[in-house]
Order: C-alpha cells, then sequence, then structure tokens
C-alpha cells in the first residue's frame, strides 16, 4: 500500500499525543499497513486498540472493529470522538432510530472506524450496508472469543467467517486478544483463516506486579485493613456477584473509604458517572464485578484486589493486567475461600451465551470451563511461584522464582503426609463413602464415641491409624 513512513508518527502524535510506539506495536501496525492479516497477544495495558487505530486513519476506506462489550465500544468511541476522530458503534444499545442514523452517516463515509457487535454483521441492513462501502480492515477485538478453546467463546463470532466470505472484496485482517494459549491461538489463526499473517506476542510477564494469595477468615477485614495501609491510592477491588460489590462498597463507605461501585444491575448513567469518578481519580477505589475495565485508561492503578476467585486464569490475569500500567509497582492479590468454587461451578453450568449451540458442542464448552476452573483453584493452593504458574498456563516458562509474588518470598517446610493420606483415602474407601468428613477424623484417630460405635466404624481396617 501507498503511505509514507511518516504517516503513522503524525497520527500517533495528532490524534493520541504519543511520540513514540510501545513494544510490538510498530510491527503490527506495518503489517496492516502493507496489506498483511495480523494476530497481536498483547497483555492487557500493553495498547492493543492503538494497532488498529492508527492504520485505520491511514488506510483509505472503513476499518470495521468487532467487539462484543457494548462499554468498551462506547468507551473507545467516545474517546476518539474527543480525539477529534469521527467514530461509530452499531449494537444493541441504540434505539432503531438510533441505529438507522448512525448507518446513514456511515453509508455518506463520516466515520473511518465503526464499532460492531458480531450479531450485527449477518443481519440484512448491516450487508447491504457493508456490500456498497469500501472496507479496508476488518478488525477483530477479543479474538479468543472464536475459540471453542477460548476462556470465552461466542458462537456470535462464527459468523465473522460468513460476513468475510460475502464481501466483493476481503479486507485486511486483524486479530488481536490479551490472553491466549497455544489451543486458542491456533484455532483463531485457522477459523479466521488468516493469511500469511503477521504475529506477535509481546510476552505475558509483567515484572512490576507482585502477586499474592491469601485465605483470611473475614475477607472484608483484609480489604479495610489493605485500604488503611495504602491511603490514597488508586485500586479496583473486584467482587463476583452484584451482591458482593454492594456489600463491600457499603461497608467501606460506612468505614470511612472514598470508594464507588460498578456492576450490570446498575443504570447506564450512574455506571458511567462512577467510571468518570474513578478514571478522573476522583474516588480512588472502584469496587466491581468483570463487568468493569475492559478499555479503562487510567494507568496509575496501585493495586487490585480479588474478593473471590476469578472461573479462569485469562480472566484473573486480564483483570490484575489492570494495575501497574505505567510500570510503576502495583500489587494484585487474591482474598480465597472454598465457597468461589462454587460459586463459579453455578455461573459455569448456568451460563445461558451458549444456548445456541448444539448439545455436543455445549458439553465439550462446559468441559473445558471446569477444566480451567480447576487450573485456576490449583492457582490458589501452589507452593511454587505465582508468577511462574501463570506464564506457564500461557506457555511461557520461567525460573519458578520470581522475588516478586508472596511464594516467592515465604520459606514453606516440606512434610511427608503419604502416610496419613493413605490412611485417611482408605478409610473413606473401605466404608464405600457412606460418612462426612468428622466420621473420617474420628475413626483414623481411634475416637471411641456413640456415632462411632453405632457405625461400628471402631471395626474399620484403619480405625486407630492416626
Amino acid at each position: 500500500m501507498n503511505y509514507e513512513e511518516s504517516e503513522k508518527y503524525e497520527v500517533l502524535k495528532r490524534y493520541f499525543g504519543y511520540d513514540s510506539f510501545r513494544e510490538g506495536q510498530e510491527i503490527l501496525i506495518d503489517g496492516i499497513l502493507d496489506g498483511r492479516d495480523v494476530l497481536g497477544i498483547m497483555p492487557t495495558g500493553s495498547g492493543k486498540s492503538l494497532c488498529y487505530q492508527v492504520p485505520a486513519l491511514i488506510l483509505p476506506g472503513i476499518t470495521l472493529v468487532v467487539s462484543p462489550l457494548i462499554s468498551l465500544m462506547k468507551d473507545q468511541v467516545t474517546a476518539l470522538n474527543q480525539a477529534g476522530v469521527h467514530a461509530a458503534y452499531l449494537n444493541s444499545s441504540l434505539t432503531t432510530a438510533q441505529y438507522y442514523k448512525a448507518l446513514g452517516y456511515a453509508r455518506e463515509g463520516r466515520y473511518p472506524i465503526i464499532y460492531v457487535a458480531p450479531e450485527r454483521l449477518m443481519t440484512e441492513e448491516f450487508l447491504d450496508f457493508a456490500m456498497h462501502v469500501d472496507i479496508a480492515m476488518l478488525a477483530i477485538d477479543e479474538a479468543h472469543c472464536i475459540s471453542q478453546w477460548g476462556q470465552d467463546f461466542r458462537p456470535s463470532y462464527l459468523k465473522i467467517v460468513d460476513f468475510i466470505e460475502k464481501l466483493p472484496r476481503r479486507p485486511v485482517v486483524s486479530a488481536f486478544t490479551a490472553t491466549a494459549t497455544k489451543e486458542v491461538r491456533d484455532d483463531i489463526i485457522d477459523i479466521l483463516q488468516l493469511q500469511n499473517p503477521v504475529m506477535l506476542t509481546t510476552g505475558f510477564d509483567r515484572k512490576n506486579l507482585y502477586f499474592a494469595v491469601e485465605t483470611p477468615k473475614d475477607r472484608y477485614a483484609a480489604i479495610r485493613a489493605y485500604l488503611e495501609a495504602h491511603p490514597g491510592q488508586g485500586g479496583i477491588i473486584y467482587c463476583l456477584t452484584r451482591r458482593n460489590v454492594e456489600e463491600i462498597c457499603e461497608k467501606l463507605i460506612r468505614d470511612g473509604f472514598s470508594v464507588t461501585r460498578y456492576h450490570a444491575g446498575l443504570s447506564d448513567a450512574e455506571r458511567q458517572k462512577n467510571q468518570d469518578d474513578f478514571i478522573y481519580d476522583r474516588v480512588p477505589v472502584m469496587v466491581a464485578t468483570n463487568a468493569f475495565g475492559m478499555g479503562i485508561d487510567r494507568s496509575d492503578v496501585r493495586f487490585v484486589l480479588h474478593c473471590g476467585m476469578p472461573k479462569n486464569l485469562e480472566a484473573y490475569y486480564q483483570e490484575a493486567g489492570r494495575a501497574g500500567r505505567d510500570g510503576e509497582p502495583a500489587e494484585c492479590i487474591l482474598y480465597y475461600s472454598g465457597r468461589d468454587v462454587v460459586t463459579n461451578q453455578l455461573f459455569i453450568e448456568r451460563n445461558q451465551d451458549n444456548q445456541e449451540l448444539d448439545d455436543y458442542t455445549r458439553q465439550v464448552v462446559l468441559e473445558r470451563d471446569r477444566e480451567r476452573l480447576k487450573k485456576m483453584t490449583f492457582y490458589c493452593f501452589t507452593n511454587e511461584c505465582l508468577r511462574d504458574y501463570i506464564l506457564r498456563y500461557f506457555g511461557e516458562y520461567g525460573s519458578n522464582y520470581c522475588g516478586n509474588c508472596s511464594n516467592c518470598m515465604t520459606q514453606f517446610d516440606t512434610i511427608d503426609i503419604q502416610a496419613a493420606a493413605e490412611s485417611l483415602l482408605g478409610c473413606v474407601q473401605s466404608c464405600g463413602q457412606r460418612y462426612g468428613t468428622t466420621v473420617i477424623f474420628d475413626t483414623v484417630h481411634g475416637a471411641n464415641t456413640v456415632k462411632i460405635r453405632n457405625y461400628r466404624m471402631d471395626e474399620n481396617p484403619h480405625y486407630g491409624e492416626l
């Protein structure tokens, strides 16, 4: 394609205020401007959006950005408009009149960048629009959603392939995600049929982030103590449910902390106000569900606390990665409870996103979600380096000692528990898994209680072994 080398720097400075690109950005931008497909796997805070926004303002024609997140579309379009770029979004948050008005302006060529939900691509009115305009690039955000191996598989993303095939001319296809295992990367390339793509993984390690897992009896007390020890610092407290958000936010306000809240149950106006209060540091601490965070442009978040374990490592690392985007030290602490596993199992079993799948595929997706939950749970119990555990999950291998996580900074004692484990398992097996933990413990301890005698567990071969 014909473009001057200086154009990308002019666009970067004029619209985004930067003098230079971050690691990896220029490689992907050059690939797009050379007419090649690209796949960028870049962790949260590395500036993925610039990789398609900069070339979109240089390429002749329209760039369509496919995104599943209404809040992210709104935030990015607002930011672009404020920077002097005409951009629009097309999703279910618009009324019918607003949608057709935006589509009319798009036909007139007013928008070099248009964000669109994947569900809209194959609708009759959108296809008619796409057939009669010059689409230079199709940028796919959250590209892991196209893979059944991904943590957020969305069948609607498969419509992207059908959409590309219907276009009179195949545009440049660029795909981006923050977290992807090898299986997901391969899936993205194969399903989207990326042609000789420029592939870039900037690396998942964020050395400035400190990782810790704690299991306090009172999680609210632990959060309150952390805020007391870090007064005035900007941070995010993630909760598993809206109810948890309300409870913790209410208690913190009652205890004199300046905090706000964010979850899908609030009105659009309140969510926007609370988000702005946090971004512009009018309120230093945000208490939120995982609905908060995508595209949030605040670089000085000093801590991310999780009051509850997310359902997979992809989600945890993306949320934790919102800390320390300025490169300065930041802390990511997960407060774990066994109840978190049950809560996440319910989320997985009740997932309504994949109802259009056939029964077999839905079961496959369920099983992979369950397996990811296991890996997330193991993270909460491992004595190994927490950073290395995360990096290995994404296919990177380090030294198993980072010096900047709670496990690396803790001295562990190694104890041989084989004999005790064999007694407990043997007792459970020999009684046919009939009794609860109290009876099993009393049996191996040799207790002489009425219950033990009535159940005849004093005759169990493992009675009194421990």
